[in-house]
């Protein structure tokens, strides 16, 4: 019998059971308006993913199973499938469930199998894996349930679609909650279609701290073929008839329409659910604030977003001419204040300090003067200031402690200094908003008379990269990274760790990103062979 199906991608946030049981309810009145027999929503949609240690708090897991309940109560005449969690008897780990909801009730339920534990995934540390898979009832058709890691079998001792599909499953629903990574909807698709059986896969939307989720949900048919895919980064309701709907294309993905896309979401996300209204951004006149500016503009609006030049005496007056043209064109606040006082006032109180030839000490003196400007603006206007530091300069540790790395959060620390350029050229070719100097001069602190950054960044930063991705040595040699480059890079890394670890909240675009994807000890004497 065909079997009309509505995917419902929302945006759900950690912890908030109410809120989120809320727009659960809302997609279920519009998956009944247009029709659906089956309504399917993401991974844990009704805790918020990814709740990582709130699951440790048995008030809110069982705040998420009664609203489970009472979504079922309230989805009569509807079969709901969702993500939530049970709690055990005598447990402190719970079940991240698969529920189907039918006649006012929890009909059945499919707990996850596969439970990952790299990247950001810690799933062991609060779940307990299913001691088994076993197909239900969904509107009359034998149906396996996948939660989410249970498609990505490979590599697994135990194989979920398999197991299904081998029990008499027609049929597989995979509530998912999937990340954002540059290029993971191939992976997806891939993963989707090696069972052999018509899949139906609900992906999350929308910001969680560093993680984005990207929506996408499609459908696909036992011979792979794509049959509806809804849109990216944005919440939707779509009813396919997975037996009468013919294959449509894969859509095809401008890579940096996507990187761009989910910068933007993860900026609204966090801004938006932690309650902030203004973001603050220091516009020097390079490439990196310029493309966070823009990114901001576009997340949030330009009435909430002000910038602050912060010219010092090494400062090309063009900087600050082209950060002001800059935020004329994007519609956002903007204004001047010049550190040189306090520079001087600094160098003064610190004069012994400073005796011969400082260095970076003195330079580093402006960056952090820088920051206590910017954060006196958030702190007395209230908001959050965005950090402007991108993933090479992370990696390779070019930045100032409690000055150019502070804020609450980094859109750019996982977007290299390649990719920083690339992305900025793609958005003005449809905007022309960034002057010409911005993106043809030579990259700068300024932080003393003819200042240049002291990296090759186009040559260093795919090495840098590669290295930071745990590329073997043949790879590097492939690359063409000489024995020198690759000794400067992992010292540059391994002696910027304590940095990384004190940086704002980084939003994750890449498959190996700084922050909880990558937990390395700021204390070791690892060497690279």
């Amino acid at each position: 019998m065909p079997v009309k199906v509505a995917l419902a991608q929302v945006d759900a946030t950690a912890g908030d059971v109410r809120g989120n049981a809320s727009r659960v309810l809302e997609a279920i009145d519009e998956a009944k308006r247009l029709g659906a027999e089956v309504c399917a929503f993401p991974e844990l949609v009704v805790v918020g993913y990814a709740p990582y240690d709130l699951l440790l708090r048995p008030d809110l897991v069982a705040e998420a199973w009664e609203a489970t309940t009472i979504i079922a109560h309230e989805a009569k005449g509807l079969t709901v499938v969702l993500g939530t969690v049970q709690p055990i008897p005598g447990k402190r780990r719970v079940w991240n469930l698969a529920a189907v909801l039918s006649g006012g009730r929890i009909a059945s339920t499919q707990a996850k199998t596969l439970l990952p534990a790299y990247e950001v995934f810690h799933d062991p540390r609060h779940f307990v894996p299913a001691p088994a898979r076993v197909p239900v009832d969904v509107c009359g058709r034998k149906t396996g349930l996948l939660v989410c890691e249970d498609i990505w079998d490979e590599g697994y001792d135990v194989h979920p679609p398999a197991e299904q599909i081998a029990a008499g499953a027609r049929l597989l629903i995979a509530p998912s909650a999937s990340p954002y990574r540059q290029g993971v909807l191939k992976e997806r698709l891939r993963h989707a279609r090696r069972p052999g059986a018509p899949l139906i896969y609900v992906n999350g939307v929308g910001g969680q701290d560093e993680l984005i989720y990207d929506g996408g949900s499609f459908v696909v048919d036992a011979s792979g073929r794509l049959l509806a895919m809804l849109p990216r980064f944005e919440e939707a309701v779509q009813v396919v008839d997975i037996d009468a709907v013919p294959p449509i294309e894969e859509p095809v993905v401008d890579p940096d329409e996507e990187l761009f896309g989910a910068l933007v979401l993860g900026i609204r996300s966090f801004v938006r659910k932690n309650g902030l209204k203004k973001a603050f951004i220091g516009l020097s006149g390079g490439v990196d604030s310029a493309l966070v500016a823009c990114l901001a503009k576009e997340a949030i609006g330009g009435e909430a977003v002000h910038a602050i030049a912060l010219p010092s005496r090494f400062n090309d007056p063009r900087s600050t001419e082209c950060a002001a043209e800059l935020a004329r064109g994007l519609g956002i606040g903007f204004e001047v204040v010049s550190i040189e006082q306090l520079h001087v006032a600094a160098l003064s109180t610190l004069g012994p300090v400073l005796e011969g030839d400082a260095g970076t000490t003195a330079e580093n003196l402006q960056a952090r003067l820088r920051c206590l400007v910017l954060m006196a603006h958030v702190n007395r206007r209230g908001g959050i200031l965005l950090n402007t530091t991108n993933k090479t300069e992370a990696t390779l540790g070019y930045g100032t402690l409690y000055g150019d790395l502070a804020g609450g959060l980094a859109p750019l620390m996982d977007v290299t200094k390649p990719e920083v350029y690339r992305l900025a050229r793609w958005f003005n070719a449809r905007h022309r908003v960034i002057p010409d100097f911005i993106l043809d001069r030579p990259p700068s602190a300024e932080l003393k008379p003819d200042q240049v950054d002291p990296f090759d960044y186009p040559h260093i930063s795919p090495i840098a990269e590669a290295i930071v991705r745990g590329a073997s040595r043949d790879e590097l040699d492939a690359m063409g990274a000489t024995e020198e480059e690759i000794g400067r890079v992992d010292r540059l890394l391994r002696h910027a760790e304590h940095k990384r670890w004190q940086a704002p909240v980084i939003l994750k675009v890449s498959w190996t990103a700084f922050g909880l994807g990558r937990l390395v000890p700021v204390t070791h004497r690892h060497d690279r062979e």
